[in-house]
């Protein structure tokens, strides 16, 4: 990499790209990419020196790229992407990026289909707020550093997501691995869910018997694994686990307990027993790199959360409005929980827009039953991402398997129209395609509604 002076990133909005986009840019590379759309995202990476356009067009391409980067997104047509081939321009996927950085240093690969960019930037903060150098690759916007990207001047860990879809976590050589869940997803990619959990199974025996596997007390056991195994959870079987959970002054508040010592009264700022179990992931590697119980109560109470993770826009006292990520069956099911712990007395409404036809296809039943926990449902039309549409799969999929009356699907343009004449007690929003692009908008007449003025 040192010969590298010049980058290009196709598809550099999303997430995961622009981390490695702003890493290789702190590294002293000029960076260059494209993506389809301008978001505010691409607007951040702009003003920090980063050549960004819009339009695929091989023209727009600097000559003098010496190594390109794509997404999965990226559709095998990309007119850029082609041209970067016929040139003959060394060209690697993310996962094959993240993994040669990963051989250059001590590197905690986060895994999971729930919770894995949550727990990545509380385990992030938790390194940094004790004094660890690290440079971290979060698939999120974490609020106490306003960015996806944690860096120290010298690196001497390596934190990044290890992402299941299109198996590209195997890319990453970990010295820590972490698992927080296996359920069934990306049905797409993988025949079936045990050829998912093969998956994870393969990359929980990347770090080897010089490494160490930490994963959810409740999955399977890994004994086919050489690395040291630490569990954590709830469950009092877990190794690093919680105890003495309680809800006081709107924050939930949990004892942190391991076979050696007791943490006492961590007050997080996120709400959910979710959220508990992420702390106690974050707390669960903390402890394996040596940090004390002060450092990691500290840490734990200080991380303000993730941008669209149970992020709470507007809290008074008649209007709640949170917005989430969720876009699995089982991640809207615990935001639901948290919520109704939380507040107990209001009715729900939740606003949902289904992120890919296949996952819609598959999990159309198990949308429809969990979204029938709450009082009022609206749908928006599928976010398509990657997919093209598939014949007979829209929103009404699961629209018309909802057994709650109160129901309906809306144009994603007509939302703010709509919660301005149908104000709602407690308001959630839901998925991770293009709707949080909306919630700045929706927080406006929200506030506007209530006279309410920052």
């Amino acid at each position: 990499m040192n010969d590298i002076k010049n980058m290009y990133f196709l598809g550099i909005g999303g997430i995961g790209m622009s981390a490695l986009a702003r890493y290789f840019k702190a590294e002293g590379k000029q960076i260059f990419g494209y993506d389809l759309t301008s978001t505010p995202l691409t607007g951040e990476l702009t003003a920090e020196g980063i050549h960004i356009h819009f339009k695929d067009d091989p023209a727009l391409v600097p000559d003098d790229i010496d190594m390109a980067v794509f997404t999965p997104a990226i559709p095998s047509d990309n007119k850029e992407l082609l041209h970067l081939k016929k040139k003959k321009i060394p060209l690697l996927k993310r996962a094959q990026l993240i993994g040669m950085l990963s051989q250059n240093f001590f590197t905690i690969a986060i895994a999971g289909t729930h919770g894995k960019t949550s727990i990545s930037a509380i385990t992030a903060h938790l390194m940094k707020s004790a004094g660890l150098r690290l440079t971290a690759l979060v698939g999120g916007i974490c609020l106490n550093y306003r960015s996806n990207f944690i860096h120290s001047e010298r690196t001497d860990y390596l934190l990044v997501e290890a992402d299941e879809f299109d198996r590209s976590f195997l890319s990453i050589a970990p010295d820590i691995a972490l698992i927080s869940s296996m359920d069934a997803d990306h049905l797409d990619i993988y025949k079936n869910h045990d050829e998912l959990v093969s998956s994870f199974r393969e990359f929980a025996g990347l770090p080897g018997k010089k490494g160490t596997l930490i994963h959810h007390q409740s999955l399977p056991d890994f004994k086919e694994i050489a690395a040291k195994i630490i569990t954590y959870g709830i469950h009092p079987a877990a190794r690093i686990r919680a105890v003495n959970i309680r809800i006081r002054g709107g924050r939930f508040l949990f004892d942190l307990e391991t076979e050696k010592q007791k943490i006492e009264a961590i007050a997080l700022q996120i709400p959910g027993k979710h959220y508990i179990e992420n702390a106690l992931a974050a707390a669960a590697i903390g402890l394996q790199l040596g940090l004390d119980g002060q450092q990691i109560k500290s840490g734990l109470e200080s991380f303000s959360g993730v941008e669209r993770r149970f992020e709470t826009r507007i809290n008074e006292k008649h209007l709640v409005y949170i917005d989430d990520y969720a876009h699995h069956p089982e991640e809207i099911r615990v935001t639901i929980s948290a919520v109704k712990m939380l507040y107990p007395d209001k009715k729900i409404t939740l606003v949902f827009q289904p992120h890919l036809f296949s996952r819609t296809r598959d999990f159309a039943a198990d949308f429809a039953a969990v979204l029938s926990t709450v009082d009022e449902v609206v749908l928006l039309d599928i976010y398509p991402a990657r997919e093209k549409p598939i014949a007979g799969i829209t929103s009404n999929s699961i629209l018309s398997k909802i057994t709650i009356t109160n129901k309906k699907i809306i144009d994603k343009n007509e939302l703010t129209a709509y919660l301005k004449t149908n104000r709602p007690e407690l308001l959630l929003t839901l998925g991770a395609g293009d709707i949080g692009l909306l919630t700045n908008e929706i927080e406006k007449v929200l506030k506007n509604k209530l006279n309410i003025h920052d």
